[in-house]
């Protein structure tokens, strides 16, 4: 090591793939006390981090990349895409995987920079093609080069059908819209698919590679995606395009690039074959000759982007970044993503005028840098930077946590196709390296995570779209196996999984089973399944039958669960307080083994309702206790489900002896002046269950509960849903009834003295602004009038000023339009 340190080596690996260039370079980063490694893509950096976090815990790694970052505290070892090196971070063995991308139109300035710019104290590693090695001697003289050559021997095989490629082959083309045609081609033929594309999340490309590598699909159709990154077990590659669209137009593969292709046939020791199917003419010889001795072209120049950045202004940034190399072998990169994005940005007047300072033209090319991950750089997605970077000069100096909600929800959803669920992918990914940035965002640990998860919902159902549009698995597992005749063996686990042979066919939730839907109804997989399920559903319907409290639960929509899975629902008895169990659909519950089901669910939501609602079954518990009309209020109460207006219960209000309204208030029931009620039943749980009750017995959807004791009402609730859960209605406004209670208190305290005003007392018990309270007083029967100086006051109710309400019948002269009258319109159908 101490002879590094005084003279660092520098080494250059070069050879085609499978020659273990990657394993040396971690091997020898490793062997330093600190080390860096870049990457080309993020896969690669992430299966690389894991596999020295695996050697060296994962405290002593961290992993950079654009879209995701892992920093402990002090790490002695970086893994880490290309662009995201910090090279600011000295260590002594640094490496940089794919050399040969100096020379990608996309991409190349960046790896160039890295190999004039980026060393270790002790040692620099650059791994790559061995076309790169005569300008990368000339650019770095101080480079020993050293060649690697190929484990294994790669073959040509010539021209093959489609039908006719051998198993473990990948079939590879380059647009979007042919891999989907190779295919649904090969689904037919061969019975699926995996399929690899550039604009696939990581996550989803793993999943369709963990398909291929598992053996459920014996052929993979990909874009030139798995050149790099990718390590299967791929026995033959099948060039079914040659030509690709390289960003400004149609172009042949080089040798080179066929080859980096042709590659991933045969690893490590195991030898490989490449040709061409679908039409795609035979190679040229001199092709094929180059391609299996590793002979090619050298690289004719590297891309460079002058990385000494003038920060002045704009306009001094545009001119350093179109300044020309002077040395010979380096070609200047024009126009790369962030460079149009910041001549978009430029010509707007009002970014312009934003970016007047050194820190603001600086901070206007970091977000220029926003990675545009459909690759078109879209007017959208200048806008997007245009927004952020308003933002981000604003007082406040991040962005608004309310509008970065607002875009990343709308990319939260997994509904669409294929293009849709890519779509969404490229801009979730955006926003997932825009949450990186920790002085953008307030609280970006939350963003991170946020953007990672719908990140990984969307690559999952991108790969659920993917097998389910590509994978046949009934012909595929039938074609592994050899079993179309005979019996199957069907299992199920734990979590519900139902496998045939190992295949997963559906799965069992509580009672019900939902199978795969792209098995045909009539498939001997589903057939032996069912034959599982029959005693399976016996089996559990004996277990909920015995099953204690603890794994049943009451949802507040009326579903009834055990053990997480839905197994019924509440509907309509024969009074409110009543409700049905109906049993959830399934095919294999039947006879006895339902009606054990459905007595033990009912047992568990009349006990459930009874302790959550227990003064309203207070008949119900000793019926003699009670005189007739107790008896009569209490049976009104339980179907008003827990307060009802007094003027509906005249009567047996007024029949009442002592003795009874004592026992009522022992019970909990309070007698107001308009109301009766129960405080215990209006809390936010109490108040749940009854909303519940009451759509349950109305067939209704359950809304959302008000919050609170008042506030503006909800022109979409019914006055009959209001009056359930213990609300009245009062104009625009709602108001709790024990909280109306205590308003008419007031008012009555405030009538005694004649006409009278609003006061700061009666807005803040009616939780209401003053301007609200005409109409509220107005609905609780108080006329509003003009007095002599102008001003608003109120009357009470006529009879009644000053007086507490007594429940009465109803007496010659009270109107409709009364509120006793209005009030005896809130009645419950049984």
């Amino acid at each position: 090591m101490g002879a590094f340190a005084s003279a660092p080596r520098v080494t250059a690996v070069l050879g085609p793939t499978n020659t273990g260039k990657t394993h040396l370079a971690i091997e020898r980063m490793l062997g330093h006390r600190t080390g860096m490694i870049g990457f080309p893509l993020r896969l690669l950096a992430r299966e690389n981090y894991d596999r020295v976090a695996r050697i060296k815990g994962a405290r002593a790694v961290a992993l950079i990349t654009g879209e995701e970052k892992i920093l402990p505290p002090n790490p002695s070892y970086f893994v880490c895409t290309v662009e995201s090196m910090p090279l600011d971070r000295p260590v002594e063995f640094l490496a940089i995987d794919e050399i040969q991308l100096c020379g990608d139109r996309e991409r190349g300035h960046v790896f160039t920079d890295r190999l004039l710019h980026a060393r270790g104290t002790a040692e620099t590693m650059f791994l790559g093609a061995d076309t790169i090695k005569p300008l990368l001697k000339r650019l770095v003289p101080e480079a020993h080069v050293t060649a690697r050559p190929r484990f294994s021997t790669l073959r040509y095989t010539g021209e093959k059908k489609l039908q006719r490629l051998p198993p473990r082959s990948a079939v590879v083309a380059f647009a979007v819209a042919e891999v989907f045609e190779l295919a649904e081609a090969i689904r037919r033929r061969r019975g699926g698919t995996a399929v690899v594309m550039g604009a696939l999340s990581p996550r989803a490309r793993n999943a369709q590679v963990g398909m291929f590598q598992a053996g459920e699909v014996d052929y993979l159709v990909a874009t030139d995606a798995i050149g790099m990154g990718l390590n299967m077990d791929l026995d033959h590659i099948a060039f079914a395009k040659l030509v690709k669209f390289d960003g400004n137009a149609p172009r042949r593969l080089a040798a080179a690039e066929i080859a980096q292709i042709a590659g991933r046939a045969g690893r490590h020791m195991s030898d490989g074959t490449f040709g061409v199917t679908a039409d795609e003419p035979p190679l040229e010889p001199e092709l094929v000759e180059a391609i299996e001795e590793h002979r090619f072209d050298p690289l004719a120049r590297l891309y460079w982007r002058n990385a000494r950045l003038d920060f002045a202004s704009v306009g001094m940034l545009l001119k350093s970044l179109d300044q020309k190399p002077r040395v010979p072998g380096l070609t200047a990169r024009r126009e790369a993503d962030d460079h149009r994005a910041l001549q978009a940005l430029a010509r707007d007047p009002e970014i312009a005028g934003l970016a007047q300072t050194r820190d603001a033209v600086r901070l206007l090319w970091e977000v220029c840098q926003i990675p545009d991950f459909r690759k078109v750089m879209s007017e959208q997605h200048a806008r997007l930077l245009a927004q952020i970077f308003r933002h981000l000069r604003s007082a406040e100096g991040e962005l608004p946590a309310e509008w970065a909600a607002a875009q990343v929800s709308r990319l939260d959803r997994v509904d669409g196709d294929i293009d849709t669920l890519m779509n969404r992918i490229a801009h979730i990914r955006t926003w997932t390296y825009i949450a990186h940035r920790p002085d953008w965002l307030a609280d970006a640990g939350h963003w991170q995570e946020r953007a990672r998860a719908i990140e990984d919902r969307l690559s999952d159902a991108l790969h659920d779209r993917l097998t389910q549009r590509f994978v046949d698995r009934h012909a595929a597992f039938l074609t592994r196996r050899g079993q179309e005749r005979g019996e199957l063996l069907a299992s199920v686990n734990a979590a519900g999984e139902v496998a045939v042979e190992g295949e997963p066919v559906g799965r069992l939730e509580g009672f019900r089973f939902r199978h795969d839907p792209t098995i045909a109804a009539a498939s001997p997989l589903l057939a032996a399944a069912h034959r599982l399920l029959r005693a399976e559903v016996a089996a559990r319907a004996k277990s909920l039958g015995a099953a204690p409290d603890s794994e049943l639960r009451l949802a507040p929509d009326g579903a009834v669960l055990w053990r997480d899975q839905k197994v019924a629902r509440l509907v309509a008895g024969e009074d409110a307080l009543d409700p049905r169990i109906e049993i959830s659909p399934a095919e294999f519950l039947e006879g006895g083994a339902r009606e054990l089901v459905r007595g033990r669910l009912a047992d568990f939501v009349r006990a459930a309702l009874r302790q959550a609602l227990a003064p309203l079954y207070a008949v119900e518990r000793n019926e003699s206790e009670w005189s007739g009309p107790a008896r009569a209020i209490l049976f009104r109460l339980g179907e008003a489900l827990g307060s009802l207006p007094a003027a509906i219960i005249a009567e047996p209000l007024a029949a009442l002896s002592p003795s009874d309204r004592k026992a009522l208030t022992r019970l909990g029931v309070r007698f107001g002046v308009l109301h009766l009620y129960v405080p215990a039943l209006l809390k936010p749980g109490s108040q749940a269950s009854r909303a519940l009750l009451w759509t349950v017995r109305h067939g209704a959807s359950l809304p959302a509960l008000p919050q609170g004791t008042a506030g503006p009402r909800d022109p979409a609730l019914s006055d009959k849903f209001f009056a359930a859960i213990g609300i009245l209605p009062l104009g625009e406004r709602f108001l709790r009834v024990d909280r109306v209670e205590t308003v008419l208190a007031v008012l009555r305290r405030l009538s005694r003295q004649g006409p009278f005003g609003t006061t700061p007392e009666l807005a803040r018990l009616a939780g209401a602004p003053p301007e609200a309270l005409p109409a509220m007083l107005a609905a609780l029967g108080y006329r509003a009038v003009a007095d002599a100086d102008g001003r608003i006051v109120f009357h009470a109710p006529p009879r009644h000023a000053g007086k507490r309400l007594r429940p009465r019948r109803q007496r010659h002269g009270e109107g409709a339009d009364h509120p006793f009258a209005k009030l005896r319109e809130l009645r419950f159908g049984r």
